[in-house]
Formats: C-alpha cells, structure tokens, sequence
C-alpha cells in the first residue's frame, strides 16, 4: 500500500510541472492546454498582465512538486523520515489545490478530487501501513 501511495504522490506532482511547460499550439479544433500559468481568473479578473502572476504560479509549482515527492519519499520511508508524511502531504496538497484554484481548468477537477483525498487521510488519521499510527 505505501508503495502505491507514494507512486500517486510522485504522480500527482509530477503533473504539476506541465505548468511549466512551453503551451502547445492550439489546433483547429483541438483541445486548449489546461496547463497554462497565463490563463488565471487573478490575470482576466483584475485585467492584470499574465506576466504578473506567472512568477506566482511558479513559485507554487515548485513548492507543490518538492511537498508531494517529498511526501512521496516520506511514504516509502526512503530519506526522508515517515513521521513527517502527515504536514508534508496537508502541504503539498493545500499548494496544490491553490495552484488548481488560481489556474483553474475544468480538466483539472481530478486534481481537487486527489487533494481533497490527501488531506482527509491525514485529517482522519489513515496511514499507509507501514506509517504506523
């Protein structure tokens, strides 16, 4: 199980860094990126430039992908202690759901779905097995 657990972690974060990928072109008819740091409500909202708010979008990238394989590696008990698995999972799931929540796409529904999951696990006190309690 806490192998499991740690693959979905490293998953779930790893998706992340797509926001920081070069935006493909759009194709006729083609679907539009989700992964955009230039496409917030904060940016349309406030009629602010994109380039404003993509240094924001970064910086949470990056914390949310360094938390959650942290937190992966946590799970696995490998480097870091499996004691910290509960505040690094709540961390990396809270800058994951604000990463979601200012650039927002309707794809990314799942992404709320899994933070939502990570944090009521820590808050109901579940653990992987080999977490202990």
């Amino acid at each position: 199980m806490k192998l499991i657990l740690a693959a979905i972690l490293a998953a779930h974060a790893l998706i992340h860094a797509s926001y920081l990928t070069p935006v493909p072109p759009q194709t006729a008819g083609g679907p539009e990126w989700p992964f955009d740091l230039a496409r917030s409500w904060l940016v349309t909202g406030a009629n602010l430039e994109p380039s404003l708010v993509r240094p924001l979008g970064i910086a949470l990238v990056a914390a949310t992908v360094v938390l959650l394989i942290a937190a992966a590696m946590s799970t696995a008990a490998w480097i870091v202690p499996s004691s910290w698995w509960p505040a690094l999972t709540v961390a990396g799931a809270a800058s994951s759901l604000l990463t979601l929540t200012l650039f927002f796409h309707p794809w990314l529904l799942f992404g709320f779905v899994i933070d939502a999951v990570l944090v009521w696990a820590v808050v109901t006190g579940w653990r992987p097995l080999s977490l202990g309690t």
